[in-house]
């Protein structure tokens, strides 16, 4: 695992954004505002931002204006938020499919996949019903079929690391260790 000691972590610059991809329910919210505030960086939820911008929540986004509207609002907005100084950045679970977003990821700074299993993000997602993905009666299906398409675009990003039913912190250490490693710290 290769972790840093938290002080010297701390201390370290980001030298690029770090880009949280992966499956919803994978903790890129929850791990991007811990390791967001372990390297005193900003931390931004680009569903957030994309909710700001068009006045209204992820859900009435894809049923007033359907799926490919919204894709193309999360292009604009991620595009936005890959400018300026480095920044941890959680994207939404679709955002990464995108060529576009993938490559400006890519250009502006370093993704990380949060992988989890079917299981971790079955039970995770249950706790909220705003997932427009998994509303139709089948969320764990809907799921495992989003799995099948997305992990292989996933496997695509700069790092892996797992997600799984451990502490968030360890997850936030291994991103730490790798990204010390990868050379996107300044001790």
């Amino acid at each position: 695992m290769n972790a840093l000691p938290a002080d010297t972590a701390e201390a370290n610059a980001l030298l690029r954004t770090v880009v949280l991809v992966g499956m919803m329910g994978a903790g890129k919210s929850t791990v991007g505002r811990r390791l967001a505030a372990r390297l005193n960086v900003p931390f931004v939820d680009a569903d957030t931002e994309i909710e700001t911008a068009a006045g209204m929540t992820i859900p009435d986004i894809f049923e007033r204006h359907g799926e490919s509207e919204f894709r193309a609002g999360e292009r604009r907005v991620i595009a936005r938020l890959l400018e300026g100084p480095p920044k941890v950045l959680a994207t939404g679970g679709g955002a990464y499919m995108d060529e576009t977003t993938r490559a400006a990821i890519r250009e502006h700074g370093v993704s990380v996949w949060l992988r989890a299993d079917l299981e971790v993000l079955a039970r995770r997602t249950a706790r909220r019903n705003n997932r427009p993905l998994l509303a139709g009666g089948d969320p764990r299906g809907a799921l495992e079929r989003l799995l099948v398409v997305r992990n292989p675009v996933y496997a695509l990003a700069d790092l892996a690391v797992d997600s799984d039913d451990g502490p968030h912190e360890s997850v936030v250490e291994t991103i730490i260790g790798e990204l010390g490693q990868r050379g996107v710290l300044r001790s």
